[in-house]
């Protein structure tokens, strides 16, 4: 049975490197983006190189939007192998955790946090019946407890909270062959981590694409970096 994998934000950076991985690795890749035109293109950029990709359009924030998206794809493939939670936003780097107002909070919370849930609970039933499913949540350091500074609040916030939604679903998939894990990329030279970031896009996908293939499915309920289990 062919492997599948779906990566949400992966019209660029982090999630299209995934895809391009998993492409040359011989799955079949499913590109998930909000916007049609960006994700269209990005899949056919890596279609030009002779990847199996297709594309799916998906914005994490609308439930409307991701549920279309799940019985679209379960009308073309009898199951999912990999999900990978990739779309995030960052936008408040300068400001303070006693500046950081609802709106804001709420915002990066429904993207980075509400998101990946209601993805992954629309998709489970196409992962349930892949046998050795993997959900992979992109987490970051910034949400790390162990090693939280005032970087960023809203958005070290939200990180946690998608590492307790690692926590919970692991849990409440064990014994049912799904793995589910964090992952913090580093920084990496994406739109998001700019020019000034020491990792290529390459390189933070690594451990995304480790998870995807070779690490040992009883791998699970952990947040890892550099195919290394690290602190909460």
């Amino acid at each position: 049975m062919r492997k599948i994998a779906l990566i949400t934000g992966a019209n660029r950076g982090i999630g299209l490197e995934v895809a391009r991985q998993l492409s040359q690795e011989g799955f079949l890749t499913v590109i998930a983006a909000r916007s049609r035109v960006a994700g269209e293109d990005a899949t056919k950029s890596l279609q030009r190189n002779g990847a199996d990709v297709r594309f799916i359009e998906l914005d994490v924030t609308d439930f409307g939007s991701v549920q279309n998206a799940a019985q679209t794809l379960a009308q073309q493939v009898d199951h999912l192998d990999v999900l990978v939670n990739n779309a995030a936003i960052l936008g408040d780097e300068n400001l303070s955790v006693l500046e950081t107002g609802a709106a804001l909070l709420q915002n990066m919370l429904t993207t980075n946090t509400i998101g990946p849930l209601l993805v992954t609970q629309a998709f489970l039933p196409l992962l349930s019946k892949s046998g050795a499913g993997r959900i992979i949540n992109v987490s970051s350091s910034a949400g790390s407890l162990n090693d939280m500074t005032s970087y960023a609040p809203a958005y070290s916030i939200s990180k946690a909270a998608l590492n307790a939604v690692t926590r919970q679903l692991a849990a409440a998939l064990q014994g049912k062959g799904i793995a589910v894990n964090s992952v913090c990329p580093g920084w990496v030279r994406t739109d998001m981590g700019g020019r000034h970031a020491p990792r290529s896009v390459a390189r933070g996908a690594e451990t995304i694409v480790w998870l995807a293939t070779a690490a040992p499915q009883n791998l699970t309920g952990q947040f890892l970096r550099d195919r290394k289990v690290i602190p909460w």
